[in-house]
């Protein structure tokens, strides 16, 4: 493994036996603090998760969905935790799509379990303990962060008028600043329940109920009765074999088989050839990548309408044909989506004992639907705009089904053995993260703060690109004089470049890396 230095940064890898990376660093503190207190990783991702629920609001909420994949000690685990569509929703109701706000686009959230399943068989504190240092914050308050504040201040232009929304989130009539206070009492209680009843009140009792008022307060279908029939799943990890080591992902209804599909096909490319800068290097993930991101969009959905199970996509002979359409001396267009704009959080902890936890959770877009659930500080996640109004489509919308999901954990696993827990937050950029956080740690051997560093770049659709404005501008020529229309001078904010987490096996220990480009920070002990 090589050390960082090799781009603007203003932060160093940090290398600690018990390890906690998060966007937010009240948040990473509450996962240490349980780590102090004699909980494992699994307790210190669950508190860190549920205190980003109450200090980063704009990427996800009790009302979110969530994901993990992590290592116990002897297993590795993979857990989906996204809800359904409300039962009584129908194809026909939906012929022009689902919207992206209101209580129209909100399907069942999935989070509450996630916090409850993982808590209950891996964890090793009481559940009720995890919540402590969240329910400080939401009741106390806490100083909102940069990054943050400027996307709360965006978020509230687009979503004040939503059902509860300014009333929760936009005291004294506009978002909070940098530094400023912040307090959400209603989500101090909401979360006091939650803990008392370890996630009964949520999906079986007093919040099931106020969360179907709300809905049937604004038209909706969202009932007690599709909270009470949601179940997370215990659902294993599909896999790609890379150079001796392999990336973990969890099937569909996500895109990580995108991430599976691209190292595939960039691993039978020559990228081995050229460092990590290099532009030719970057053309061949890109390639390999719109021709993943194709795959995804075309058959990938809720698992229980696919045409055919994820590993058709991951087979060699497979992989061989698509390979073959990637063109080392052209950019091509095989008909890539385009990426929207996404809210997310990521995390990721790891114990002296060799537990490695890697976990998401994300209201979608920003703040999600936007509607607060009134009287406790719940809003709600915006999955169901996840679904495509084509009938016949394995994503297409209708009752009781899972949407197709952008957020993704990512695990590396080396021979069998835990390696890396990671993950890059942003929409549709998650995918493609993953691929250049792999390429850059297990190719490479970038450390995880370099490997966070280094300028990224995101395909958006048919040959257009977009860069950091950190990519030199050589490289930026390369790549257009292959063909890539290269959109340049973007800021993360504006393509969604995304925010990665990374903690990896070193030594006695873990080094890890946290993005710049978020409010985040890795800490250890």
């Amino acid at each position: 493994m090589t050390s960082g230095g090799f781009y603007p940064t203003h932060r160093t890898p940090v290398f600690a036996r018990n390890m906690v990376a998060a966007s937010q660093p009240l948040a990473a503190q509450a996962g240490l603090r349980i780590l102090a207190e004699g909980g494992n990783a699994i307790d210190a991702a669950l508190a860190t998760a549920i205190c980003l629920t109450v200090v980063e609001p704009t990427g996800n909420g009790v009302g979110s969905d969530a994901f993990a994949i992590f290592w116990d000690g002897d297993t590795l685990h993979g857990l989906n935790a996204s809800g359904r569509a409300p039962a009584a929703w129908t194809e026909a109701q939906f012929d022009g799509g689902v919207p992206q706000r209101g209580w129209d686009a909100v399907t069942v959230p999935g989070a509450v379990s996630a916090w409850v399943m993982m808590s209950r068989d891996h964890g090793r504190l009481p559940f009720e303990r995890l919540f402590a240092p969240a329910i400080g914050y939401a009741r106390d308050g806490f100083a909102v962060s940069p990054t943050i504040a400027g996307l709360w201040a965006k978020g509230a232009k687009l979503l004040s008028t939503q059902p509860g929304f300014a009333e929760c989130f936009m005291p004294d009539g506009r978002a909070p600043r940098a530094g400023e206070l912040f307090r959400n009492p209603a989500l101090a209680d909401t979360l006091e329940l939650i803990a008392d009843t370890n996630g009964e009140a949520f999906y079986r009792g007093a919040l099931a109920e106020k969360i179907e008022a709300a809905a049937r307060a604004n038209d909706a279908s969202l009932n007690a009765e599709d909270m009470a029939a949601h179940e997370a799943d215990w659902c294993g990890t599909i896999q790609m074999p890379f150079r001796g080591t392999e990336l973990h992902e969890i099937p569909p209804n996500g895109q990580g088989i995108a991430a599976l599909i691209a190292l595939g096909l960039t691993d039978r490319t020559a990228i081995a050839d050229h460092g990590p800068d290099d532009p030719m290097a970057i053309h061949l993930q890109i390639e390999a990548m719109k021709l993943a991101l194709a795959d995804a969009a075309a058959h990938v959905g809720d698992p229980a309408r696919m045409a055919f199970g994820p590993e058709a996509l991951l087979v060699a002979d497979y992989l061989d044909r698509r390979a073959g359409l990637i063109d080392p001396a052209h950019a091509g267009d095989p008909g890539a989506g385009a990426p929207t704009a996404g809210g997310t959080v990521y995390l990721t902890a790891a114990d002296a004992e060799g537990r490695m936890v890697s976990f998401i959770q994300s209201n979608y877009m920003g703040f999600g639907a936007g509607v607060v659930v009134p009287g406790t500080g719940i809003h709600m996640q915006n999955r169901g705009a996840g679904f495509v109004a084509e009938r016949g489509h394995p994503a297409a919308v209708g009752p009781s089904r899972r949407p197709f999901h952008t957020i993704i954990p990512g695990f590396v696993t080396t021979g069998g053995a835990p390696e890396m827990s990671f993950g890059v937050m942003g929409g549709p950029m998650q995918a493609q993260g993953h691929l250049q956080m792999m390429l850059r740690t297990m190719l490479w051997g970038q450390d995880p703060q370099a490997a966070s560093d280094a300028p990224r770049w995101q395909v958006i659709s048919g040959r257009r690109v977009a860069v950091e404005d950190a990519m030199p501008d050589a490289t930026v020529a390369a790549l257009e004089k292959l063909g890539h229309d290269v959109a340049r001078g973007g800021t993360a904010a504006e393509f969604g470049f995304g925010g990665a987490q990374l903690i990896r096996r070193s030594g006695a220990g873990y080094v890890a890396g946290s993005d710049h480009r978020k409010d985040g920070y890795a800490a250890g002990f």
